[in-house]
């Protein structure tokens, strides 16, 4: 069986289509957008064990990151695994965790978020220009910068930007400055 002309430039045009496709979905995952599956507790009850969350790599750079946002990053003691956490102190700022409460420069930190009073001891210590402090929202279940200390800037991957799994959970997660 022998294939007209005309049905090999469409056999063509679909293996071009289809390549193209592939080579923008990949550029799009390595660059732009990554799904993150939530896989512990640490952040309940903004999110969930087993929430898929869009993570928007393009907001991975220092100053398009805020304290409130939430990001997906590499914790100093294992480059290998990926954590998902909440931003609470900025470079240059003083952090402490005493009698329950946060403190930056000082200041009484505002989480509405939190439930609960944040356990353990930290601080007060200065973050460089280039690391973040960063905690769960369930703060008594929580692997963080209280253990690891702070994260440096290249380890961050992005900002989470979408909760898009389960269905009836889908939401924005909005930039929100506190």
């Amino acid at each position: 069986m022998r294939l007209s002309l005309s049905a090999k430039k469409e056999i063509i045009e679909w293996i071009w289509t289809i390549a193209l496709a592939l080579l923008i979905a990949f550029l799009v995952r390595q660059f732009l957008f990554q799904p993150y599956r939530v896989e512990m507790g640490s952040m309940i009850p903004t999110l969930h064990e087993g929430d898929l969350v869009i993570v928007n790599k393009l907001y991975s750079k220092p100053e398009k990151l805020h304290r409130g946002d939430i990001v997906v990053f590499h914790p100093p003691s294992n480059q290998d695994v990926s954590y998902i956490k909440r931003i609470i102190g900025l470079p240059g700022e003083t952090v402490e965790v005493r009698n329950g409460l946060v403190k930056i420069n000082g200041e009484e930190l505002e989480e509405m978020y939190v439930s609960t009073a944040t356990p353990s001891l930290y601080g007060p210590a200065i973050l460089q220009e280039d690391e973040f402090f960063v905690m769960g929202d369930h703060r008594n279940n929580s692997l963080d910068s209280r253990d690891f200390g702070p994260i440096k800037k290249e380890a961050i991957e992005g900002r989470a930007v979408l909760i898009l799994w389960p269905p009836k959970d889908f939401v924005a997660l909005a930039h929100v400055e506190y």
